[in-house]
């Protein structure tokens, strides 16, 4: 019998003592990586600087989830959420990230992520939640056994 096994399946757990943190320019692309966010992604910093930063972008992930996150950005606020995000590898990593412009003299000039771990019970109810949200809005629908 042979196993296939997919990356795509493992996750990467993002240690409590750590903060991923990025910035991007006004269009998206990475401006500022720290090691933490490279180290978890995968990737190195390096590679992450000048790229969109959904290079991150799980497909799980609902497109309603950024639409809310970019109206909010729009207005000036601070959006806040949880995200699973796409490792390089193809594995995966869940965050509770806080997303804001970065204003000088009134003028949006970038945007800061920082990012922070977030428990196995969030993931559930997340992972469970875009699910629902992606049947509902008819995307990239998949069948998932929660055990």
């Amino acid at each position: 019998m042979e196993f296939l096994q997919s990356e795509f399946l493992i996750e990467t757990i993002v240690p409590e003592d750590e903060l991923i943190i990025s910035r991007t320019d006004l269009k998206g692309n990475i401006t500022y990586a720290n090691e933490t966010f490279a180290y978890i992604s995968g990737y190195t910093v390096e590679e992450l600087i000048g790229k969109p930063h959904n290079i991150v972008r799980h497909p799980d992930m609902p497109k309603r989830v950024f639409k809310q996150m970019w109206e909010k950005l729009q207005r000036k606020e601070k959006w806040e959420g949880v995200v699973k995000n796409l490792r390089k590898d193809t594995g995966f990593y869940w965050v509770h990230a806080t997303i804001s412009g970065v204003y000088k003299d009134d003028k949006l000039v970038e945007y800061k992520s920082i990012r922070i771990p977030i428990s196995h019970t969030e993931k559930i109810k997340f992972q469970r939640l875009y699910d629902s949200y992606r049947n509902i809005d008819k995307e990239n629908i998949r069948k998932i056994i929660y055990t």
